[in-house]
């Protein structure tokens, strides 16, 4: 069994639609209410947080969510963490522990921002957390169509079309 088998099995990580491999560990029993936050409909927890491990053939697919997502970045290979900004403006972030080569231990990405991430490099895999607030729900994901993506984004065809599930 490889180390990434070992550790979705100790977890209990599940497929995320996204890709990779997830488990929820944290939802707030705090509630936002309603109506409280401009562009998200029902109540919403506080903040939540999961286990996220991507492998070398498992990548996150493009995707936005109507809150802040912190990445954290607890073992195995840094990631590549692919945004675009609702501007336009694409920034590639590597998440991992080689702080002297611009590695960052975790990092934010803005609510409606379009990201995805993959692992750096041929490694094996890469276990991160990510913590979402106001909480996650999937009535605030969208999964990028890639023909969608490039129509509005035409010059960042290429990683669109990289990270991009058919």
């Amino acid at each position: 069994m490889t180390r990434s088998e070992q550790i979705i099995q100790s977890l209990g990580l599940k497929p995320h639609p996204e890709g990779g491999y997830y488990k929820e560990t944290y939802r707030s029993v705090g509630q936002i209410p309603d109506g409280a936050i401009l562009g998200i409909e029902g109540e919403r927890s506080y903040s939540t947080a999961i286990y996220f491990l991507l492998t070398r053939t498992v990548f996150s697919a493009f995707h936005k969510i109507k809150s802040d997502e912190m990445w954290h970045h607890y073992d195995g290979a840094a990631i590549e963490l692919h945004m675009i900004s609702p501007e336009g403006e694409y920034t590639k972030v590597v998440i991992g522990k080689d702080f002297s080569n611009g590695e960052h231990p975790q990092y934010v990405v803005p609510a409606g921002y379009w990201f995805g991430s993959r692992v750096k490099g041929d490694a094996e895999f890469s276990l991160l957390g990510c913590t979402v607030s106001p909480g996650f729900d999937f009535h605030d994901f969208v999964l990028a169509k890639e023909e969608e993506l490039t129509s509005i984004f035409p010059k960042h065809t290429k990683i669109i079309s990289e990270l991009t599930h058919r």
